[in-house]
């Protein structure tokens, strides 16, 4: 894992303010670690490796996969997480004060489950976090067709994602479900 944080803290810094998310990374996907995610973790299956940098105080929305997703934390972070199993089915909504924050440290790797909400990382002290991420191959990628927005498809939102954002978050712009109800958590 050294060898990874080391080229994801050699990454360009990402505008004060921004959050930048690179689904695949050429050079992360040439690391012995990509091998091992791709065998070990995923058993085979298609994967990719990229990587979540940036700024960030501000729950803003929550994401789930039908898949585990790796983290792996290159600086502290925090993560803010929650339960699929706690969403309001009828409403599509979720209450934030369910969201738990946890400190990832620098060096560590997580598993996020399939039923795992989730969203970008906080930031620590002020500073950047920068965060490896590992997932099925093509998720978070723009969807190849036009779902109808009913039950639960008003969530999804790009392949393999599904998300529930904050009013406050502008996220509707993008065609974000806007389904989280409470306070729009800083850290």
């Amino acid at each position: 894992m050294q060898e990874f944080t080391s080229c994801i803290k050699a990454r360009p810094e990402v505008p004060a303010g921004q959050v930048a998310y690179v689904p695949s990374v050429a050079e992360f996907e040439s690391l012995q670690i990509f091998k091992q995610l791709t065998q070990e973790v995923f058993g085979g299956m298609p994967v990719e490796l990229g990587h979540c940098s940036g700024w960030n105080n501000q729950l803003n929305g929550l994401e789930y996969h039908r898949s585990s997703e790796i983290d792996m934390a290159a600086t502290d972070l925090i993560l803010l997480l929650g339960s699929q199993q706690d969403i309001d089915w009828e409403n599509f909504t979720y209450d934030t004060a369910k969201v738990e924050a946890f400190l990832v440290p620098a060096g560590t790797a997580v598993e996020l489950y399939a039923t795992t909400l989730h969203f970008a990382p906080c930031s620590v002290d002020g500073k950047e976090f920068r965060m490896g991420v590992a997932l099925p191959k093509g998720t978070n990628e723009p969807l190849d067709f036009v779902p109808e927005k009913t039950g639960e498809n008003k969530l999804l939102l790009q392949k393999n994602k599904w998300l529930l954002a904050h009013q406050e978050s502008g996220l509707d712009k993008d065609g974000a479900w806007i389904g989280l109800i409470g306070e729009n958590i800083r850290v």
